[in-house]
């Protein structure tokens, strides 16, 4: 696998990794306050529980796909200290700015991520 082109400046990297840095913290921070939530003692009314038992299902959602796109941005970090950052993993070729841009933690190219 190649290492960053020079299609990547410094710049750009240092630009994506504040990106990921602060979304991984503010995954972070929500991860640990859903934890916190199901952590409270549970309402001994029927009702109250039912509603209880509702929100627990849309905070654990909440929490899986947290949990996934922290694994990804995580993954994003560890290829810029790799020097691979902005490289497609399955083709090898730069990923464009712009996609970057707009998903900082992808590791496909455009052409990749939609034959995927």
């Amino acid at each position: 696998m190649q290492k960053q082109s020079s299609s990547q400046p410094r710049q750009h990297i240092e630009k994506h990794k504040a990106i990921l840095d602060e979304r991984r913290h503010e995954l972070e921070t929500r991860l640990r306050a859903i934890e916190h939530d199901f952590e409270q003692p549970r309402n001994p009314d029927d009702d109250d529980r039912a509603a209880e038992r509702n929100n627990d299902e849309v905070l654990e959602e909440l929490g899986e796909t947290g949990q996934k796109e922290l694994l990804a941005v995580q993954a994003a970090l560890d290829r810029i200290q790799a020097g691979t950052f902005g490289i497609c993993v399955k083709c090898g070729k730069p990923i464009a700015e712009r996609r970057l841009d707009a998903v900082p933690h992808t590791p496909f190219c455009q052409s990749c991520a939609q034959s995927i």
